[in-house]
């Protein structure tokens, strides 16, 4: 079988939706008679051509990338790479036979696999991540009315349609109430995320948080946990390491400053994937206060790492934390109850315990194999 993969972010460009990308690739050049190429974009001005194996092939090309822009895309990067894959996926698909398209975001990548269906009957799928669904973020507010009819037609094109959590599929059928979507979650590595045994502390006081590896966009909601942190600094010393770039690093720079959190709030910058498990097993638990997630990859990796889980009611959240069992759920924009929920987990270490040990057992179900085999039985379907 010969996939077409669309998707304009894959790491070190992007987020979540790209290092889903990275994994399925590293566990579809396994599989025998598969062959996929991935056209996404380029962190400098030049082409690249990289393998994976000898049957995954990735071209990365230039949109006007550069070190300073790679976890936020702009409308003018969504568009040059609207153009330019689709004159690279035709110039490909005149020289071979691809059987289906995977596209990750339903715009831009969906409206390349609808176009490149029109003009050469290749069946296509569309992943839904999050910001390519109406409604999902403030951020586009003021396109949304734009992409929504657009997004109705590349849905109903498509051979598949599946979203990453069933919050996101419900988001979705406001835009298209009849539209069939199924649900593939995101996956996590658990051989490379696992927990360490945390040796003992005599600042009992002391607790070590993670967000993940994070965009630093208002969406995350990351200022709550700081304006937590400071309600609670004459009860605990909260310890934050804020891993990640994005254009709300300076605000919430700004705030540590006013809160003189300096010792307690360290923005370490981005850190490549594969280096971000120490901040995972060092941390106490995870808390991800976001006001709108699609999957969150971190959050599967926290869990894998076995770590309880503080976590806003959004996105795949209540399909991954069950409230007091592996985590607790907060209110949106609530610094207080991000407080309540830091305070509740602070002070019972047996109920972090358990609550670690609950993740970890659920994060072995979710396996990159397993979610890749879920993907080729949806391309199998649409070539049958």
């Amino acid at each position: 079988m010969k996939i077409l993969f669309l998707n304009y972010e894959y790491p070190p460009l992007g987020g979540g939706a790209a290092n889903a990308t990275a994994y399925l690739l590293d566990e579809f050049s396994r599989m025998s008679g598969v062959e996929v190429n991935l056209i996404t974009s380029s962190i400098d001005s030049q082409y690249h051509r990289e393998c994976i194996g000898e049957h995954i092939v990735i071209h990365r090309l230039p949109i006007g990338k550069n070190a300073k822009s790679l976890h936020f895309q702009s409308v003018k990067d969504l568009f040059v790479y609207t153009w330019k894959s689709y004159r690279f996926a035709k110039a490909l698909l005149k020289k071979e036979k691809i059987d289906v398209a995977q596209a990750f975001f339903t715009v831009p990548c969906g409206l390349v696999a609808w176009k490149l269906h029109r003009e050469f009957r290749v069946p296509y799928v569309v992943s839904l991540r999050g910001s390519d669904v109406p409604g999902y973020s403030d951020r586009f507010d003021f396109l949304y009315p734009f992409i929504r009819p657009i997004a109705r037609a590349i849905w109903r094109g498509a051979a598949a349609v599946v979203s990453n959590s069933q919050g996101l599929k419900d988001l979705a059928h406001k835009t298209s109430l009849q539209q069939e979507i199924g649900i593939i979650h995101n996956g996590v590595d658990t051989e490379h995320f696992f927990p360490k045994q945390k040796a003992s502390l005599e600042d009992l006081n002391t607790l070590h948080l993670t967000l993940g590896a994070s965009r630093l966009t208002d969406r995350k909601g990351i200022r709550y946990l700081i304006e937590a942190i400071h309600l609670l600094k004459e009860e605990y010393t909260f310890m934050l390491k804020v891993i990640g770039e994005g254009n709300a690093k300076a605000r919430l720079e700004q705030l540590v400053s006013e809160y003189g959190l300096e010792s307690q709030v360290t923005f370490v910058g981005r850190i490549p994937r594969e280096e971000t498990l120490r901040y995972y097993q060092e941390a106490d638990m995870f808390v991800l206060p976001s006001l709108n997630e699609g999957m969150s990859n971190a959050m599967l990796e926290a869990l894998s790492c076995g770590l309880p889980i503080i976590t806003t009611r959004t996105g795949g959240a209540e399909e991954l934390v069950q409230e007091g069992e592996n985590g607790l759920l907060i209110r949106k924009r609530d610094a207080k109850d991000v407080a309540r929920a830091l305070r509740m987990l602070a002070q019972d270490v047996a109920l972090r315990e358990r609550m670690g040990e609950k993740s970890r057992a659920l994060a072995e179900s979710m396996s990159w194999k397993n979610i890749a085999q879920q993907y080729a039985e949806v391309y199998k379907k649409t070539t049958a």
